[in-house]
């Protein structure tokens, strides 16, 4: 038995209080597969209709490898973050497309192919991540390949398809003049 209980009830109170002050103010991560990616049945000329319906700037296609460290650093480090997840998800549809995936899906041009076919024949994925950016009418506008930074980074590819400056520079040609405002 302890003789006095003060320290030792100091010390837990303050583990327990410790977690809630270091988190004031921030807000917890989410989990992306349910707030970042966008649910499909893999009809893509579907996923168009629906992103000009919705008034969105296009559509977003990630893909990605089960084994890809890359890819998992990018959803436990950036994919879910609110700030991330709320940008995206007011300007476009996003879907996450596995680049090894036997499931057929029908591409943008109504074709039927599976998931990998896809990714390695027609966006000649090699590597992963890849963030592929589509306009509204199924047309690839911007890719990305790798993993971001960091959450700043992604948030400036976002800017730079949904604002249009991938029509007249490169990515990285406006993350510098962002940088050095």
């Amino acid at each position: 038995m302890l003789r006095n209980p003060t320290p030792f009830l100091a010390l837990m109170v303050l583990a327990l209080l410790l977690p809630a002050l270091a988190s004031a103010g921030v807000e917890d991560p989410r989990d992306p597969d349910h707030h970042f990616f966008d649910p499909t049945f893999g009809e893509f000329p579907e996923e168009l209709e629906e992103a000009r319906t919705a008034g969105k700037k296009g559509i977003l296609i990630f893909f990605e490898m089960a084994d890809c460290p890359f890819c998992h650093r990018m959803k436990n480090q950036v994919l879910n973050q609110p700030e991330v997840q709320e940008y995206f998800s007011e300007r476009f549809l996003v879907f996450a497309v596995d680049v090894e995936g036997a499931i057929e899906i029908v591409t943008f041009d109504g074709e039927t192919r599976t998931q990998r076919e896809w990714a390695t024949r027609d966006f000649r994925v090699r590597a992963t991540p890849v963030f592929q950016f589509f306009d509204l009418d199924g047309e690839p506008i911007a890719r990305f390949t790798g993993a971001t930074r960091d959450t700043r980074e992604f948030l400036q590819l976002g800017e730079f398809v949904a604002e249009g400056h991938y029509q007249d520079q490169n990515f990285t040609r406006f993350k510098r003049e962002q940088d050095n405002r």
